[in-house]
């Protein structure tokens, strides 16, 4: 598959990645190639050209989807690809490319990340997923939906970062206007029991990796001496990262 030979973008996935995990914020469309998709695509991603009658063209969505990623730090596996795809309709439509959009340095390949933590190994995301003992059974039965597949590079980064410290996500900075909310009772929102279980099952499947207690079990004192001990070690490492990224 090759933008430039073609080759259309048929399905986007985002996920927001927050400081302690996934959050329900996504962003997620089915598109229109306006082409004929090949056997061989069709029998990967298991989307026919059928199911893609009437959906939206990418330059119905364009504006939406620059407004969810404006300015974030993204984490994609094998960036090159999925960079090159969406920079070619970007291009069709005269709209910016995504270097300008997000910033060139915001732009992460977690393949390069993961061949520094795993050097010479295979580091697809399939193999990461099973290096990690992360689940991938929907993706066997659904096909390599774009938004599972973010979902799963969000539980490799988390398990990344617990298990090896190379990875650092920086909160997204949001404007917005400012107003005085102090006299505002604000509600309070509890997690439900459907919420609470799946923390947990994201927890232990850290603890597993780790081979360990997660972060998230360490009392505060234990917690502080943990995190400046993780700090400490990419801090030596931030060098070899940072000229790993300017090459990409």
């Amino acid at each position: 598959m090759a933008a430039k030979e073609g080759d259309r973008i048929i399905e986007i996935g985002c996920v927001e990645l927050g400081e302690h995990g996934l959050t329900d914020k996504n962003f997620h469309e089915y598109i229109d190639p306006e082409r004929q998709m090949e056997a061989e695509v069709i029998r990967v991603h298991k989307i026919t050209n059928e199911f893609l009658v009437g959906k939206p063209k990418f330059a119905d969505i364009a504006d939406k989807f620059i407004e969810f990623v404006q300015g974030a730090r993204l984490i994609i596996h094998n960036a090159q690809f999925d960079i090159g795809f969406l920079n070619e309709e970007l291009r069709k439509l005269g709209k910016p490319s995504m270097e300008e959009i997000c910033g060139k340095d915001n732009i992460i390949d977690s393949m390069e990340l993961a061949k520094a933590a795993f050097p010479q190994m295979h580091n697809s995301l399939d193999a990461l997923c099973k290096r990690l003992e992360i689940d991938t059974t929907r993706r066997v039965k659904e096909g390599h939906g774009a938004l599972l597949d973010a979902e799963l590079l969000g539980q490799v980064y988390l398990v990344l970062k617990q298990q090896q410290g190379i990875l650092e996500i920086d909160a997204a900075p949001v404007s917005a206007d400012v107003h005085d909310i102090s006299d505002v009772e604000l509600p309070v929102i509890r997690a439900t029991e459907e919420d609470l279980s799946e923390n947990e099952r994201v927890l232990e499947m850290v603890r597993k990796a780790a081979k360990g207690p997660a972060l998230y079990d360490l009392d505060e004192e234990t917690f502080n001496a943990k995190r400046k001990e993780e700090q400490d070690a990419l801090d030596a490492k931030e060098a070899k990262l940072q000229d790993l990224l300017k090459n990409l």
